[in-house]
């Protein structure tokens, strides 16, 4: 069980990434995860309101299945396969506990930020409602999300992929420099 349980070395998930990006090209699909919220949308009768959503959505579906698979895989991930802990870098560990996160470690995610008693801080709600405003603002902004960009995008050789690529690395170093320390 271990096999599935531990990380996968580069040799062994890079190639079955390129796998995959093949056959979406070899098929004629593109992969991205922010394209769901458009499809969804469109399924929702979203058409009637703006012409963005006016597409044939259920061409579209496939895409739907691959959001399935990510959420029962998290799933069954999270409950089954893990202890839902992550290991992190002594020095990231001590840099978080400046901010007030000490639960690095304890959970996958930190409980001071993502725990259900945070949600009733206003200033953590806000940081993640207004965080949340900025993901899919830049998603629809940048055309696509970091994976769609990331994987499929940079398969395709697309310029604009490199830049929203290089974009959003610029983008991670000045949040956690600079914004991240000011906010916690």
């Amino acid at each position: 069980m271990e096999w599935i349980t531990d990380p996968w070395p580069w040799y062994v998930s890079g190639p079955l990434i390129a796998l995959v990006m093949f056959t979406l090209l070899f098929v004629g699909k593109q992969f991205g995860m922010s394209s769901n919220l458009r499809t969804a949308c469109s399924i929702g009768g979203a058409g009637k309101a703006a012409d963005f959503f006016k597409f044939d959505w259920k061409k579209e579906r496939w895409n739907l299945i691959v959001v399935l698979g990510a959420v029962i895989g998290g799933f069954l991930s999270a409950n089954y396969l893990s202890d839902n802990t992550v290991e992190i870098n002594p020095d990231v560990a001590d840099k978080l506990e400046t901010y007030g996160i000490t639960s690095t470690g304890d959970a996958y995610l930190p409980t001071e930020i993502f725990g259900t008693d945070s949600l009733s801080d206003p200033k953590i709600l806000a940081i993640l409602v207004i965080g949340g405003f900025f993901v899919g603002f830049g998603s629809r902004y940048a055309g696509g999300c970091t994976s769609g960009h990331a994987i499929s995008g940079l398969s395709n050789l697309q310029l604009p992929s490199l830049i929203a690529v290089i974009g959003f690395f610029i983008g991670g170093l000045i949040m956690i420099n600079f914004i991240y320390p000011l906010i916690f």
